[in-house]
């Protein structure tokens, strides 16, 4: 069997079918001695950062990279629980206003600047600060009033109201600690290499091409569950960037690469069926934290400022042969907006029905009652047309597939859906300017608070970055309260009904659709071994990691 670390989550091909409710062979035994050294090399699908500080905006580019380089202060074990990482602990006052950290004492960033309180302080003022236009990383701090260092090992957060998920929160590869030394340079520099205290350092970034990390040779600081202690085997990692999903498995197939993520479906079939029976690659799979995969209706403007046509839309939108046909069983249909691996999800099916008649009903109830030439909807002659903007760096092509699916069924009670492929930025663009109708956005955060950054009313407003969250527009006093209520409880109970509450204001608001999990779906040769999924985000973590020869 493949060796992997207690409390890092990896999916083998037993049990990443299990997870799509197939069955596999155990997969072979290879050999489990760690081998010292090596170059691996990674291919990515995700797109090139265009800036490696994920403090900087923040998306999973950044994040996929960063996690070897960066590390935070809490990590979260394979049930969920906060752990330790480079903190030790933390005490929250009973009014919850205040939370101690409290911090290791012999971590070292690798420019020789020691990890401290008053890195931490640092670190918090440069997400907080304007102008690094944050977006991830300042959402997720938006109660913390300040930091400050009571001593060189304990970071003091005080907070405008009490929020639950802080620790989770800090848990992210978006919220890790860089050196201070480091954030001094300047945005262009740190962008080109941010330093951390993590197994790996960035050393080289040729853009459109690839990025290298190498060794840290001292470092000390692996999270709980790691299979190790001390530097890493690996010598170096390439970090390449091939968009085309078909382009980047052939690639791992003539071992041009070593590892690769965002596999087609049949692709992760094909392997883990083969490797059930000694094939010489194997899949990694893990359902990514925070929401699912879901199509979210722009309430703000027309046409979708009318409840009557976003549910009408829903009805209408057939989107399960597309998985079932597409997907090939590796997910299953969602009815969630949070995923299968976020706490407090809340299912409603009822409100998801195909209905072609009640869509019809509800379209001429909301005075789209004639259609054009080509049998689209017609009000005051004008279409009933839906933009939708996709992006391609985060679009696999089964996924592309099933738009274009949602296309044709929603054309059938007279919607006119374009969909417009986009490269990220022009993504990120149209989604800043309001400029859609609907539209798929990734959202991984490891706590139900996902919800209030999504759908809070606050967030229709941009963060320093220029990007709005709440791409539903939703804004509803109900929804608020449940959302902040739930973001200052600690109580399971009512966080799970408060968050339950939130979720059924949005099904039965026709405000999203959701679709299916996001999964991790990691491909890679079976020389690699260690090769595990931190827990946290489900990101491969190669601290453990070596190349067998």
């Amino acid at each position: 069997m493949h060796r992997r670390p207690a409390a890092l989550l990896a999916l083998t091909a037993a049990s990443a079918l299990v997870l799509a409710g197939c069955s596999a062979a155990e997969p072979a035994e290879t050999p489990s001695t760690p081998v010292a050294g090596g170059t691996l090399t990674y291919a990515t699908g995700f797109g090139e950062p265009t800036c490696l500080d994920p403090h900087v905006g923040g998306n999973m580019p950044q994040a996929l990279v960063g996690t070897n380089v960066l590390e935070s202060l809490f990590s979260q074990d394979e049930e969920g629980e906060i752990v330790p990482w480079l903190a030790t602990g933390a005490t929250v006052s009973d009014d919850g206003l205040t939370v101690d950290v409290a911090l290791r004492d012999d971590v070292t960033f690798t420019d020789g600047t020691p990890f401290d309180a008053a890195a931490v302080v640092a670190n918090v003022e440069h997400m907080k600060d304007p102008e690094t236009a944050s977006s991830t990383a300042i959402l997720a701090l938006g109660k913390v009033a300040e930091v400050t260092a009571v001593d060189a090992t304990t970071a003091r957060f005080t907070l405008s109201e009490p929020d639950s998920a802080l620790q989770e929160s800090l848990a992210q590869t978006w919220l890790a600690m860089e050196s201070p030394a480091g954030l001094a340079r300047g945005m262009d520099e740190n962008c080109a290499g941010p330093i951390g205290t993590g197994p790996f350092v960035f050393t080289e970034w040729v853009q459109q091409d690839h990025v290298t990390l190498t060794r840290n040779e001292d470092w000390n600081s692996a999270p709980e569950g790691a299979a190790h202690e001390g530097a890493a085997y690996l010598d170096e990692i390439v970090w390449r960037f091939i968009p085309d999903s078909a382009t980047r498995f052939a690639a791992l197939q003539s071992g041009e690469v070593d590892v690769i993520d965002e596999m087609q479906p049949d692709n992760v079939v094909a392997v883990q069926e083969a490797a059930a029976t000694g094939g010489d690659f194997d899949v990694l799979v893990g359902a990514l934290p925070g929401a699912s995969i879901r199509l979210e209706l722009n309430s703000g403007y027309a046409p979708f400022d009318d409840e009557r046509v976003r549910k009408a839309f829903i009805h209408a939108a057939d989107v399960n042969p597309g998985i079932e046909s597409l997907f090939f069983g590796t997910v299953d249909r969602s009815y969630s907006v949070l995923s299968s691996s976020t706490p407090f999800g809340a299912s409603f099916e009822s409100e998801y029905t195909i209905d072609s008649d009640l869509a019809n009903e509800l379209l001429d109830e909301a005075g789209w009652t004639e259609r054009d030439a080509e049998g689209y909807r017609v009000k005051d002659g004008k279409r009933l047309t839906v933009d939708f903007p996709i992006s391609t760096n985060q679009s696999i092509p089964a996924e592309v597939s099933l738009f274009e699916q949602i296309q044709a069924t929603t054309k059938a009670v007279g919607f006119d859906v374009q969909l417009h492929p986009l490269d990220l930025s022009s993504w990120y663009g149209a989604l800043a300017e309001w400029d859609f109708g609907v539209t798929s956005a990734i959202y991984t955060k490891n706590s139900p608070d996902v919800l209030r950054i999504l759908y809070h009313s606050d967030n229709i407003q941009p963060a320093p970055s220029g990007y709005h969250p709440n791409h539903s527009h939703v804004s509803i006093p109900e929804l608020d309260a449940a959302l902040t209520e739930a973001g200052q409880t600690s109580d399971p109970a009512e966080r799970a009904a408060l968050y339950e509450q939130a979720q059924k204001i949005l099904a039965e608001g026709a405000y999203v659709l959701p679709l299916y999990d996001h999964l991790s779906k990691i491909g890679y040769s079976t020389d690699v071994q260690g090769l595990s999924l931190l827990p946290t985000l489900q990101i491969p973590y190669f601290g453990d990691a070596w190349v067998q020869e």
